[in-house]
């Protein structure tokens, strides 16, 4: 048998079939799973045999999930959670220890912002930040107690780029662990893994469900990596529902077509956006003016479904281009098949200081758009009509 394809695995790897044969994989609504007797049970729970426990930590269709997630990501293990916050807590919690010092790129998602300035303190772990286009002086920033680099690839929200193959050398150099988070570029467009990340973590609530239904996260990596994680989520108790998980493996059967569908409504939004009047500064990963194109061109199949631009105007003007949007979603979400706006200055990002914000690119009329799958003419026509 070939080698089967992306498509494939997302569709054709399912639990394993019951008794009444069904051809979609039911769910497991259940919070405990029976025995066949005490020697069975007793080496469920000793690890010796591979048995369903209890839904707080394993369940069928979470572990359906989490295997396709791991053929999709080219990674050895998983573990899924209720949200892609608590994926990020759940990693950083269980690989660090008290005393640990993080390296994490400052453009980073607002409450991912939080946990590391805000939570992690209160243990004893420490962060500094990094700027993506200051290598030569990256490596300034690691102490003797440095553990992990934290990034993300492309950037929320403002569309950097950062060398995976160049960072993972930085991290051998000096003995770290990478992990990326992948949310915007999903599976389908990025591997990182396959540059070298050691774990690799998604808001399964963005592209991998995308269609604005449930919450979830996953974590995935080398296998003695993500022991770690498991043993943090099995006792705390952060994972995903039975139902969540059922919904997002049926989700990655059409992840493919979708994500091809969020790209070339991205790159053509981009494209006039560039040539408009009242509109500059366009970030777009395959456009040829991103200042890291020939780096997304490298380790990314396409661009993905996110554009950033700035307005002339400002915040004033950032505001009534929102107010003046009749079809797209002021939502606080992105990755869904209908077309999103938001202002990050004002939303995501608020709980950073302005000069906080200004050094990750984040402007007053910065406006993020998550490209649905709407017909391109009725997306740019909503938003033209908002510029004027």
């Amino acid at each position: 048998m070939s080698k089967r394809r992306f498509e494939t695995h997302a569709i054709r790897t399912q639990a394993e079939r019951s008794q009444h044969k069904e051809h979609s994989t039911p769910l497991h609504l259940t919070s405990s799973f029976v025995f066949d007797g005490a020697e069975h049970m007793q080496s469920a729970f000793a690890g010796e045999t591979e048995a369903n426990i209890y839904s707080r930590f394993i369940n069928p269709n979470s572990t359906e999930f989490i295997d396709k997630m791991c053929l999709l990501e080219q990674t050895e293990a998983g573990f899924a959670t209720a949200s892609g916050m608590a994926a990020i807590y759940a990693t950083f919690a269980s690989i660090c220890q008290q005393g640990d010092h993080i390296l994490s790129f400052r453009n980073i998602f607002g409450s991912t912002h939080g946990v590391l300035n805000k939570i992690l303190p209160k243990f004893g772990i420490t962060s500094t930040y990094i700027d993506v286009n200051d290598q030569e002086h990256w490596g300034n920033f690691v102490k003797p107690n440095t553990k992990l680099v934290y990034v993300e690839t492309p950037t929320n929200p403002g569309l950097d780029i950062v060398d995976l193959s160049e960072l993972k050398q930085f991290c051998e150099t000096h003995g770290l662990l990478l992990v990326v988070d992948n949310c915007f570029a999903t599976p389908y467009l990025q591997q990182p893994a396959t540059l070298g990340a050691d774990l690799v973590i998604h808001s399964a609530t963005k592209y991998l469900d995308g269609q604005g239904r449930v919450m979830g996260g996953v974590v995935l990596g080398k296998a003695p990596l993500i022991e770690e994680v498991f043993a943090f989520c099995r006792s705390t108790g952060p994972s995903l529902s039975p139902f969540n998980a059922w919904v997002l493996s049926k989700s990655l059967e059409t992840l493919a077509v979708r994500m091809d569908r969020h790209c070339s409504n991205a790159l053509e939004l981009a494209k006039r956006l560039e040539s408009h009047s009242g509109v500059t500064n366009i970030k777009y990963p395959f456009l040829a003016s991103h200042p890291q194109y020939d780096i997304a061109r490298k380790q990314m199949s396409a661009g993905g479904g996110l554009v950033a631009f700035e307005l002339k105007g400002g915040i004033e003007k950032g505001r009534s281009f929102l107010n003046g949007l009749n079809m797209c979603s002021l939502t606080a979400n992105l990755g869904d098949t209908r077309t999103i706006a938001s202002h990050p200055s004002s939303t995501t990002h608020a709980k950073l200081t302005e000069e906080e914000r200004l050094q990750v690119g984040i402007t007053p009329g910065m406006i993020r758009i998550s490209t649905g799958l709407e017909h391109i003419e009725d997306i740019w026509g909503d938003i033209e009509q908002a510029l004027s």
